[in-house]
Parts: C-alpha cells; sequence; structure tokens
C-alpha cells in the first residue's frame, strides 16, 4: 500500500494540548579552574542563563524571571547564549490515526467504500532543564525559539502540541480490517548553552575574581509544521496510510 504524503490543500485543525515531551539532554561543566568550589550542576547553570544580565543578546530585567530590587533574587551571570550546533530531520513514532473500518460480514461480495477521518497529535519536545526555566516571557523555552523559528516550518516552542487531521475515501476489501496510521516528520536541534560571568577587579571590600564560563549542551526536538491555510495556524507534517488485517 502506497504512503500518502500529508498535503496543505485543505484547513485542517491544530489543538494546543497540556502534554510536554522531555528530551534528552547532558549536561557538563567546563570550568577554568579545577577548585571544587566552582562547580556547578546543570541546574544551577541553567538557573543562572535565566537570570543572566543579557540572554540571547537581549538585555534582561531582574522582573523578566521573578526577581525583586530587595527581596530578590537578582541577577546570577552576565551573558547566556544558546549555540545552535546541529539540526536534522527524522521520521517520529507511527500512530494508529483512526477507528477500526472492518469488512467482515458473512454475506459480503465485494469491497465497502468508506469515508475515513484520522486525527494524530505530535507532542512538542523541549530540553531536559530548559523546561524548569519557565518565566513569565517564556524563560529560556521562549529564548530556544529564536533559534528555532529561524528553520522552515519548525514550530514555534511556546505551543506544546500540533495536530494533524484529514478526511480520506478509502475502500475495504472482503475479510479485512482498515485503519490508518500517521508518521510525524520531527526535527532535533542541538547546541549549547553558554555562560558567563566576567571577571571582576579587587576592591577595598572584595577581591578580584577572573572570567567564569560554563557550559550545557542542550538538544530540543519539536514536529516540523506546514503552513495553515487561509492564515489558520500550521498543522504537523508527515505521512499517512491505510493498514488492512485480517478480520
Amino acid at each position: 500500500m502506497a504512503k500518502r504524503r500529508l498535503k496543505n490543500r485543505k484547513i485542517r485543525t491544530v489543538a494546543i494540548g497540556s502534554a510536554l515531551v522531555t528530551g534528552g539532554a547532558v549536561a557538563t561543566v567546563l570550568l577554568p579552574s579545577a577548585n571544587a568550589a566552582d562547580e556547578k550542576t546543570p541546574e544551577q547553570i541553567m538557573t543562572m542563563c535565566q537570570r543572566a544580565k543579557v540572554l540571547n543578546g537581549k538585555q534582561q530585567s531582574i522582573f523578566d524571571f521573578g526577581g525583586h530590587p530587595i527581596a530578590g533574587p537578582g541577577f546570577a551571570s552576565d551573558n547566556c547564549e544558546f549555540i545552535e550546533t546541529d539540526f536534522e530531520t527524522f521520521d517520529g513514532p507511527t500512530e494508529k490515526a483512526s477507528i477500526d473500518f472492518p469488512n467482515c460480514e458473512p454475506n459480503a461480495t465485494g469491497p465497502a467504500k468508506i469515508s475515513v477521518t484520522w486525527s494524530a497529535t505530535t507532542t512538542q519536545g523541549q530540553g531536559r532543564y530548559t523546561v524548569t526555566q519557565q518565566g513569565g516571557g517564556g524563560g529560556l523555552f521562549g529564548a530556544l525559539s529564536g533559534s528555532w523559528l529561524k528553520h522552515k516550518g519548525t514550530l514555534d516552542l511556546t505551543l506544546k502540541s500540533a495536530t494533524a487531521s484529514d478526511t480520506e475515501e478509502r475502500e475495504v476489501p472482503v475479510g479485512k480490517v482498515l485503519h490508518m496510521e500517521f508518521t510525524p516528520k520531527m526535527q532535533r536541534m542541538t547546541g549549547e548553552w553558554r555562560v558567563r560571568i566576567d571577571a571582576r577587579e579587587a576592591t577595598t571590600t572584595t577581591n578580584a575574581t577572573p572570567e567564569q564560563n560554563f557550559v550545557a549542551p542542550e538538544v530540543v526536538e519539536g514536529p516540523v509544521l506546514l503552513p495553515g491555510a487561509a492564515g489558520a495556524p500550521g498543522v504537523a507534517d508527515g505521512t499517512s496510510r491505510p493498514v488492512l488485517t485480517d478480520c
């Protein structure tokens, strides 16, 4: 049975869900010294990134991450930026996208013509640590969107899922059961968060400190989108195909 490539010739529905898929990311730390006191956990590095004075080239206010001039928290680093190192597309997991349509009656003499409506939702992936660093303006996840959206047909990372659906005319042979499957087209962005604390000169009350740099690798996944029709939001791209099984 031939696969059918999803085409954007109809208006399809996009559903925004609440489920999130956590992408697999492993963070490591690159330090300017071997001093154990300088080591940071991945979570600490991402907190320093969220609370940077400049995040992905944008000057931040302490209010962007829930800070307060008196009660805190304040800035934890001078700069944080996401550097993309790779981008790839791949097929996501295939799922059953419709109910069963049997042609199993004892007196059936020919194929049954049916109208099959199917729907499949692809959840939006995100990094292990960025999910915990959300603020009123999207936090680090919002900062990632800038890199993500430069790729054609990508889903805005502030969305949580996208749904593709369609209605197709099919035939079910005698003695068979038909259902539809959908394989979403996915993409993966790999990169790293780079956090910097600038060097400080000595003062009358503090010692001089050298520049410090920390790195946390990141992997983010999400579905490829087709442009929406008539200004509607985009729909998940992928391939639908009929599957026949015996009665």
